[in-house]
């Protein structure tokens, strides 16, 4: 999902007029970046709402708990719907990119079920608000900062992959004192990306012709989606009090 190729891309249009007209290219990041919210905004309560519907149903956890290979196919569907939409967003036109994407954030509604059974419901209001307060200071920071995130972005993307590493590796050790090493980081990767990903795709937005703001939009509510449910997830393993 995360580019290894932070350099925005370039124009193929009318370059003199794109580069000298700072109004046009300001105004193109502005209109990309409120379709980012409002579709980002939409697939968390596409997400919220299926995920609710789907932890009251008995008949549904019933089944998640007795069929583990459904859950492996969601995870894996979920995967395999944030490669294709990454590397085919501009060869789909925006309608169907869009469609893909609430696909993707249905999918992961029916995989987030589990937690309103393990978490009590305050507790995740709690956390969701804490998670929306702390993504919008990132975000509004990656947005309106002049200063360049690029090494952020090459950092924070390997220490993702090794996050990921260590948390396959936790999954045989059960470690609790690595599990809480990888809570912190997963915190603190996902704080930093979500600053990263605003700036990136309003950079985007900037160098794309106009015509191309709607596919922008999808990929960058893609990101920003991503980063706020595992910063969610992260921030629940603190703020979470079990049922129990």
């Amino acid at each position: 999902m995360y580019n290894l190729d932070k350099t925005p891309p370039p124009y193929y249009g009318e370059s003199n007029n794109h580069y000298t007209s700072g109004s046009t290219s300001v105004q193109t990041a502005s209109s990309a970046m409120r379709l980012v919210y409002v579709k980002m905004t939409i697939g968390l309560l596409v997400t919220a709402l299926v995920s609710l519907f789907s932890a009251s149903s008995t008949e549904y956890m019933n089944f998640l708990a007795t069929n583990s290979w459904f859950y492996w196919g969601l995870f894996i569907a979920e995967i395999a719907i944030v490669f294709f939409l990454s590397a085919r967003v501009t060869k789909m036109s925006s309608m169907a990119a869009t469609l893909l994407f609430y696909l993707f954030a249905t999918l992961n509604g029916l995989a987030l079920a589990p937690i309103f059974l393990v978490y009590t419901a305050t507790s995740i209001a709690k956390t969701f608000f804490i998670c929306s307060g702390t993504f919008g200071a990132m975000s509004i920071y990656g947005y309106f900062t002049t200063r360049d995130l690029t090494k952020w972005g090459n950092f924070l993307f390997y220490a993702l992959i090794g996050l990921i590493i260590a948390s396959v590796v936790n999954i045989f050790t059960h470690s609790s004192g690595l599990d809480w090493i990888i809570s912190i980081a997963g915190v603190v990767i996902f704080v930093g990306l979500t600053a990263w990903d605003t700036q990136n795709v309003k950079r985007m937005a900037e160098y794309a012709p106009a015509n191309m703001v709607g596919h922008i939009a999808t990929i960058g509510a893609l990101s920003l989606y991503l980063d706020f449910i595992n910063l969610f997830l992260y921030l629940l393993r603190f703020f979470g009090s079990s049922r129990d």
